[in-house]
């Protein structure tokens, strides 16, 4: 299928019949017309018919295609050069704003995903076919070219295209051929996961150039598992490792979709010990599926659609509860953990299984638990487990060292599935550990590493050039900064500059938002309060006027109400938890004053746990950030401003440019 469910040059749209063009729209959908939307499109061809009578060289397209957002234009016309993008609301008199953010949206994601619409300058129009005639103005075109969106009643549609074609200087080029060109699309992970829920493939909503498209061959690996599993009768673990960014959560989403779509009856769930990620992906998928309640579902979806967001998305701990009395088999026969490096160890689970669920003498990590319960299955299942190494936050969180440990004492029938570089030193697995895994794996698969970032599409060198940051060679740091036009990283000592930064950069339904580290005690006096509580669904899914919204920028989210998720834009507020001595040094504010935190024999200590912090937060964006460093008081111990200046000098020695 095409682009667009019917496209003709002007001169030809004009004179076709409207109802051959109506046939064609409702031949390209899958299920019956409804009535609201045959009116609508009748309007609108009528509509349409006589504004090709008077641009008869423009080219026009219907209901056009934009993957990312799940969603169609309901007209594209290339004119002069121009590409205007037309959402109309029939019926309606006023413009609000979620149908002003909807157009824009569109034209920006045109812009930004569709490869032959980077050069082009793109005008999104919104048309309420009751409104009455409106004062035309030009607007402006932000510095890629993309119109601030034009609201319009029908008669002003012509004029409008007229002036700013004869305005422009934008040289015509071949429509059909523009609208062919190859759509690299990076949803967010909740855009990514309402797309795959109403059945969407992981094809139509990711990038496929080079490197990005592993995420497609890393699928691919994992159903060949599952099918070989399914066929004998085995059971296996597949460890999926990747870069901050680089789509793990989005591999894991779409494998569950996959399985329940379509195998009909075979049990599949996304599970995370990241509560904040649980909370904010059932939440879109339960709000996603009320706003699109009553609309035709596609016969490959409908599975999907009739499973509750709640058993498809769960919370590892919840999980786990449910499967403590050993006669208990889960449904389950694949099974996903995303973040598993976040999975506790023995104490860990221990402690929290005795305090909060009375059950004493519990001996098992969590992920030696988790595996027991899986393997109870009496036919056969899949364990998918999402490494995102050098994201450890908190105490008791184990890394993948504990998941090999469970396997290696009690599991020796499992088959075990893992990229190369999991075997080599610096894989934060000792010698024993990679010793037994290199004489289990029959054949490290390099399909397991997803190795580049898709959350940024415009730098795939933020997660390396962060790393580089929170190193200890600046000049390497500064040589890696991706360049200021692509994304943009900057730094203030003034926290209203920074806002008012994020709100100019932030556009249509992107998301922009403060962030700063858990420990960050002493960024009270600037306004943040990192102990106050947020609700993360309301933080990251609300619109814009509400106050508790993260656009809102009033509350500042840590790096447990972030890892796992993703905005557009970022402040990345840096308080005294990480400062710059000799090198990094990581400390922790208790009472009234900072205390060092000094290295530990473990493979991850407290101090690591800071840096890591630090890690997620600079790499929750996906278009730029400010780092926001206060200046201190001189007379608060507590914010001595030299060791706010050399945090500042050091992002200065790394090539970060002032705001």
């Amino acid at each position: 299928m095409g682009r667009a469910y019917y496209d003709a040059r002007g001169a030809a749209f004009a004179a076709a019949d409207p109802l051959a063009i109506f046939g064609a729209m409702a031949a390209a959908l899958n299920f019956p017309v409804e009535a609201a939307q045959k009116g609508a499109w009748l309007i609108e061809i009528a509509q349409l018919q006589a504004l090709a009578a008077e641009l008869p060289d423009a080219h026009i397209f219907l209901e056009f295609a934009i993957p990312r957002m799940g969603r169609r234009a309901d007209a594209v016309i290339v004119a002069g050069g121009l590409v205007f993008v037309l959402e109309y609301k029939v019926g309606e008199r006023d413009f609000p704003r979620h149908a002003i953010e909807q157009v824009h949206g569109y034209a920006l994601d045109l812009k930004n995903f569709h490869v032959t619409s980077h050069d082009k300058a793109i005008v999104p129009l919104l048309i309420a076919t009751e409104a009455p005639p409106q004062q035309l103005d030009f607007g402006f075109y932000a510095p890629d070219r993309v119109h601030s969106p034009v609201r319009l009643a029908p008669g002003d549609v012509l004029p409008t295209i007229r002036r700013m074609v004869a305005a422009g200087d934008a040289a015509a080029f071949d429509a059909v051929a523009w609208a062919a060109g190859s759509y690299r699309p990076t949803p967010s992970i909740i855009e990514a996961a309402e797309a795959l829920y109403r059945g969407h493939d992981v094809t139509e909503i990711s990038r496929s150039e080079a490197g990005a498209e592993n995420l497609t061959l890393t699928a691919a690996a994992i159903e060949a598992v599952v099918a070989d599993m399914k066929a004998t009768g085995g059971k296996a673990i597949c460890f999926v490792t990747g870069v901050p960014g680089a789509g793990k959560t989005l591999a894991g989403l779409n494998i569950a979709c996959g399985r329940m779509a379509r195998d009909i009856g075979e049990d599949a769930t996304f599970l995370s010990g990241n509560g904040p990620l649980v909370d904010v992906l059932r939440e879109a998928l339960k709000r996603d599926v009320r706003a699109r309640r009553g609309r035709p579902v596609p016969g490959d979806a409908r599975h999907l659609a009739e499973r509750s967001p709640d058993k498809f998305v769960q919370n590892v701990h919840h999980f786990r509860d449910e499967y403590i009395a050993a006669d208990q088999v889960p449904s389950e026969h694949v099974v996903v953990f995303d973040e598993a490096q976040r999975a506790w160890n023995q104490a860990m689970t221990a402690d929290f299984m005795r305090k909060k669920r009375g059950q004493a003498g519990f001996d098992q990590s969590e992920p030696a638990f988790l595996l027991s319960v899986m393997d109870r299955r009496p036919d056969w299942c899949v364990v998918v487990c999402l490494i995102g190494e050098g994201q450890e936050i908190n105490r008791g969180e184990a890394g993948i060292a504990e998941w090999v440990r469970a396997l290696q004492a009690e599991l020796p029938h499992w088959q075990v599935h893992l990229p190369p570089h999991l075997l080599a030193e610096g894989s934060g697995l000792d010698a024993g550990l990679r010793w037994h895994l290199a004489h289990r794996v029959a054949a490290p698969d390099p399909a397991l590493h997803l190795a580049v970032s898709v959350r940024s599409f415009r730098a795939e060198v933020v997660s390396g050039y962060v790393a580089a940051l929170l190193g200890e060679d600046g000049g390497a740091a500064a040589a890696l900064r991706p360049a200021t036009d692509t994304f943009p990283i900057l730094r203030t000592r003034d926290l209203a500059a920074a806002r008012a930064w994020l709100r100019a950069q932030r556009r249509a339904g992107e998301r922009a938002g403060l962030l700063a580290s858990s420990n960050a005690l002493r960024l009270k006096p600037e306004g943040l309060y990192v102990k106050a509580d947020i609700d993360v669904c309301n933080w990251f899914l609300n619109p814009t006027e509400d106050v508790r919204s993260s656009n809102s920028l009033e509350d500042a989210a840590t790096e447990f109400a972030v890892q796992g998720l993703e905005l557009d834009w970022t402040c990345v507020a840096w308080d005294l938890n990480l400062r710059r001595g000799a090198g990094w040094e990581a400390r922790e504010f208790r009472g009234t004053r900072w205390n060092a935190i000094h290295g530990e024999a473990d493979v991850l200590g407290r101090a690591d746990y800071v840096r890591n912090a630090y890690r997620v937060l600079l790499t929750r964006a996906r278009q730029g950030m400010v780092i926001f460093v206060p200046r201190g008081d001189a007379a608060d111990a507590t914010r001595p401003p030299v060791d706010y200046d050399a945090v500042d000098a050091w992002l200065a020695a790394c090539g970060v440019p002032e705001l």
